[in-house]
């Protein structure tokens, strides 16, 4: 199969694929497990005869939304999508073959599918046809529409991201366990719209005990994309608990909101309390070392349907994930408050000896979030 040159296409290709990466962004709350995928297909003359994006997992593809716009105006033009064509029958047919029947004489790819038992079968379906085949423009910035999806393809396991919200001197809550709020309404709209594009949400046993929550997304508190996606549009994250020690009660505020929870512990909990849960709740058992939860492998049954998870947890559990290499991505919401040298620290680690020990972080994003600043580092 050949390889295009990002030097071979030229301004009008790259403004197409920079139009098909926007409008793949507008899946990120709505098509998981399945990637956040753009089409567009213009004419020779350069314009623009449909484009479309995936919605939902289960529904049509990008490629089929932009063909049925372009209905017979799709013959003898280029197609430019964000990710490979699928070449598989799943619960929609390949998309490779409604370009080829749809008469495309040109489709470029910004990046071919991850999933190494698939990868290039579309466009080797659509070079067999006869249609012309380029990839590579854009990859870069096509990978960053799916980091879950691509880490799930290609580690097994989803994009771990670690949120903490914490005072200027680190603290996530003052020496009594009192933490409302330590962060503005503007941060905690932002927190909610990061659970909002999650599969998952792990969060520890002491934090349960402790706050209560209740751990869902709250349609309400979207701010303004409440206002482009609806309450019956928005997946609610799975609620993962780890209760190694089977500490749970079943009176916790969060088996009263109907939504997908995993429990998991590092011995099965007794048939009284399993009888006393709701049906959305489901138990799994992952013995670890020290009677602990085993992260690999909480993460690997994950992976199976999750792109990407968000860990919403104590110190003890959010340094646990960095500690052992397993985080990806550190969200820090920072307040203007000082908490005090007997504070709860926002992250237990080891006691590193030499700086080479040390995790590697990198400031790839930071905001103003009203009187708070919101940090993004990659981990790793």
């Amino acid at each position: 199969m050949s390889t295009s040159v990002t030097s071979q296409f030229s301004a009008h290709d790259h403004a197409m694929m920079a139009r098909a990466i926007m409008l793949a962004k507008r899946g990120q709350y709505t098509t998981r497990p399945n990637p956040n995928v753009g089409c567009v297909i213009a004419n020779d003359a350069g314009e623009i005869v449909g484009e479309g994006w995936h919605i939902r997992a289960g529904g049509p593809h990008a490629e089929v939304h932009a063909l049925r716009q372009a209905s017979d105006r799709a013959r003898g033009a280029t197609a430019y999508v964000t990710l490979e064509p699928c070449s598989h029958y799943g619960r929609t047919p390949p998309c490779a073959k409604a370009l080829i029947d749809n008469g495309l004489r040109r489709v470029v790819v910004a990046m071919t599918d991850p999933n190494p038992q698939v990868a290039g079968r579309g466009l080797k379906l659509l070079q067999d046809a006869g249609v012309e085949v380029a990839h590579g423009l854009m990859e870069a910035e096509a990978r960053a529409l799916n980091p879950g999806f691509l880490s799930r393809m290609e580690r097994a396991r989803p994009f771990v991201s670690v949120k903490v919200g914490a005072s200027l001197d680190g603290k996530t809550a003052l020496s009594s366990g009192e933490s409302k709020w330590i962060t503005g309404p503007e941060a905690r709209r932002d927190v909610q719209r990061l659970r909002a594009k999650s599969c998952a949400l792990i969060t520890g046993i002491d934090t349960v005990l402790l706050d209560d929550p209740s751990l869902n997304v709250r349609h309400g508190e979207l701010g303004s994309l409440g206002n482009t996606l609806s309450a019956a549009e928005l997946i609610q994250p799975i609620r993962v608990v780890l209760d190694s020690q089977r500490r749970m009660s079943a009176d916790a505020k969060l088996f009263g909101i109907a939504g997908p929870i995993l429990l998991v512990s590092a011995e099965p909990y007794d048939a009284h309390f399993l009888h006393s849960l709701p049906d959305f709740v489901t138990c799994l058992t992952l013995p670890g070392g020290d009677g602990r939860i085993d992260l690999v492998a909480l993460l690997s049954h994950l992976g199976e349907n999750c792109n990407r998870v968000l860990v919403e947890a104590g110190g003890t559990l959010a340094g646990a994930f960095i500690a052992a290499g397993l985080c990806d991505e550190l969200v820090l919401y920072q307040a203007p408050k000082l908490l005090g040298s007997h504070g709860r620290d926002m992250l237990q680690l080891p006691d590193y000896q030499t700086m080479a020990e040390l995790p590697g972080l990198k400031l790839i994003d930071e905001r103003k979030l009203g009187q708070d600043w919101r940090f993004t580092f990659t981990v790793a």
